[in-house]
């Protein structure tokens, strides 16, 4: 690199940094390390301003410190839901090319089995872990996996060593066999490709990393310990229930007592004073946001406590990434490490209570207390006015296409990477495993892998933009499309088409200028008529390459839930005589959700 453009390098991650809160960090000298530790830290659930570096008053300090150590993209995009972003991190390929076109939680009958709707892994992609290992990395992961618990996709079979997991979309933070609602007949854990023996109880954070630092510290004592090492850990923080330990939970006493608008509105400030927005960046007030001053003392009370609990929950995984990075620093392996910390979807805004038959359930099996709140046999959410305000000031949350649905931090920091310095141009969760590859020094599969056909990365390595200054590794002219239950997008540049089903959106295209108006505003469909017309026509492309099936009328993901759940847990588990009684079920409270859609419990649960 020439010495001019080092210089304006330098001049740009300065400014950036008086610009920040964070304080600035030295910068170190340009130049991708040789095979380096890599670690991939995945929350789950959380929003675009739920870190501090992105402008949360939620303590996330050993988050922050990498921010500071590294970049952080403000254009970051996965897809509005658990599994079919895990599939993409991992593989590199669209979700509707591996496998999980939609989750098995959310798929509509019509839609399963078909191909790209396995809602699992298939058997055309190669994880970035298979890499690695057949390029000597030692690979682990621990934590929640959700992309399939058939022998032939658990851990062992898809490129890691070693690994602990949890099979499905999720389950209790305390009690190791405790489901989080009834969609399962049991919490499926597996230990190396084999049914995991639990401890009863334990703290989930905690425990993935615990698992992770043994995995570490036991192969550097052996003979292998010269070999790098690709370590994920993928949490269920945030994921419902959220829980959290009760002295964490005490340190956010009435930090909420002003509600979500004021919440969101401070966030979106703090978010531009770090220069991760535009200056004056506008955003909605959701219609699923409620008033809240119309709520009583006490219903305020509640909600400001569920939100307590929530930022509780994303302090006590800092807390527990920190104990790694500890970890890693006495064992003199962490200046050889790549970072990767990210969200797999936005806020979850649903309700399960407003559900008659998850309501039910919970009632047998939980506690939702106002003083009891976090704790184990407790449940708490944080509805759809806390989720908007997660992701302020973007709009929409978990599984719409709104920029808070499928926008969320990323931070990537290691050795020589661009320090206290952000990125603000697209990036995709299909970039991802390509940038792992580069850093790791080995080959994308070129369509085959051991000899059978493979999909090919779509993706675009970070690496130029880490390490080299380049402002961005998509093509301004580059169609990226996006489908997930019925949500659908194009990505061109910094112009975004979208569509989002009700009872969030309105069943309409709309074109945005996501870099100047990430809280997707202004509709430009009127004032840019062309481009309007030419992205409709390239997502139509998208959907056709991509074998994306339309859904059926009237989907909506949240009643889809509790209707598979239905078909696949209370059918089969009461046979006939139950047939009716939950199809009679299942009407009503098909019924009582048209007449009132989730929006978050106002008090007691």
């Amino acid at each position: 690199m020439r010495i001019k453009q080092l210089l304006a390098l330098l001049c740009i991650s300065s400014q950036l940094a008086q610009a920040s809160e964070i304080p600035p960090a030295p910068s170190g000298s340009a130049g991708k390390p040789s095979r380096p530790n890599i670690v991939v830290l995945l929350a789950d659930d959380w929003g675009f301003s739920d870190v501090g570096a992105f402008g949360s008053e939620i303590a996330t300090p050993n988050l922050d410190t990498l921010a500071r150590q590294g970049m952080r993209f403000s254009n970051f995009h996965v897809t509005a839901s658990c599994s079919p972003t895990r599939s993409m991190l991992l593989t590199g390929v669209d979700n509707h090319l591996n496998g999980v076109g939609n989750m098995r939680e959310t798929i509509p009958q019509e839609h399963e089995g078909k191909p790209g709707y396995l809602s699992v892994l298939n058997d055309r992609v190669v994880t970035v872990a298979s890499l690695l290992k057949d390029a000597g990395y030692r690979t682990y992961v621990a934590g929640k996996w959700h992309v399939g618990k058939e022998r032939h996709n658990l851990p062992d079979q898809r490129g890691f060593e070693r690994s602990i997991i949890q099979g499905d979309s999720g389950s209790d933070n305390w009690e190791t066999g405790k489901r989080y609602l009834d969609l399962t007949d049991k919490v499926y854990w597996f230990e190396d490709g084999k049914e995991a023996a639990m401890p009863r109880e334990f703290y989930s954070s905690e425990y993935y990393v615990d698992r992770m630092i043994n995995y570490i510290q036991h192969d550097q004592q052996a003979s292998n310990a010269a070999q790098p090492f690709f370590a994920y850990v993928a949490f269920q923080a945030n994921h419902i229930p959220v829980q959290a330990p009760r002295a964490f939970i005490e340190k956010y006493k009435d930090k909420y007592k002003d509600g979500w608008t004021a919440l969101r509105q401070s966030r979106r400030d703090r978010a531009i004073a770090l220069g991760l927005l535009p200056k004056d960046t506008p955003m909605v007030t959701m219609s699923t946001t409620k008033n809240w001053d119309a709520l009583t003392v006490e219903e305020q009370a509640y909600q400001a406590r569920r939100m307590e609990v929530y930022a509780a929950m994303a302090e006590a995984m800092d807390y527990h990434v920190g104990r790694l990075i500890t970890a890693l620093k006495k064992s003199g392996q962490y200046d050889n490490t790549v970072f990767m910390f990210m969200s797999d979807n936005g806020a979850e805004a649903s309700d399960p209570y407003a559900m008659l038959s998850a309501r039910l359930w919970l009632g047998m099996h939980y506690d939702s207390d106002m003083d009891k709140l976090g704790d184990k046999g407790a449940y708490s959410i944080i509805g759809p006015s806390w989720s908007s305000a997660a992701a302020s000031p973007l709009s929409t949350y978990k599984f719409y296409a709104g920029e808070g649905g499928i926008r969320v931090p990323l931070i990537i920091a290691g050795k020589d990477i661009q320090q206290n310095s952000i990125q603000q141009g697209f990036t995709h969760i299909n970039d991802i495993a390509p940038t792992i590859l580069e850093l790791a020094n080995v080959a994308k599969p070129a369509g085959s892998y051991h000899g059978k056909p493979v999909e090919i990365m779509r993706g675009s390595s970070l690496i130029p933009v880490l390490y080299y200054g380049q402002d961005r590794v998509h093509a301004p002219d580059e169609n990226i499309g996006y489908e997930l239950s019925g949500n659908q997008a194009l990505f061109r540049g910094d112009y975004k088409l979208v569509k989002n089903l009700p009872p969030v959106g309105d069943g309409l295209w709309h074109l945005y200028d996501i870099r100047l108006d990430p809280g997707e505003t202004r509709d430009l469909q009127s004032s840019l008529p062309e481009m309007f017309s030419s992205m409709q026509a390239a997502y139509a492309q998208y959907a056709k390459d991509n074998g994306v099936l339309p859904m059926p009328d009237g989907y909506e993901p949240s009643q889809q839930i509790f209707t598979n759940a239905m078909v696949h847990v209370y059918i089969p588990r009461y046979k006939y005589p139950a047939i009716l009684l939950l199809l009679g079920l299942v009407t009503l409270t098909y019924l009582l959700a048209r007449r009132r859609r989730p929006s978050g419990n106002k008090g007691k649960s």
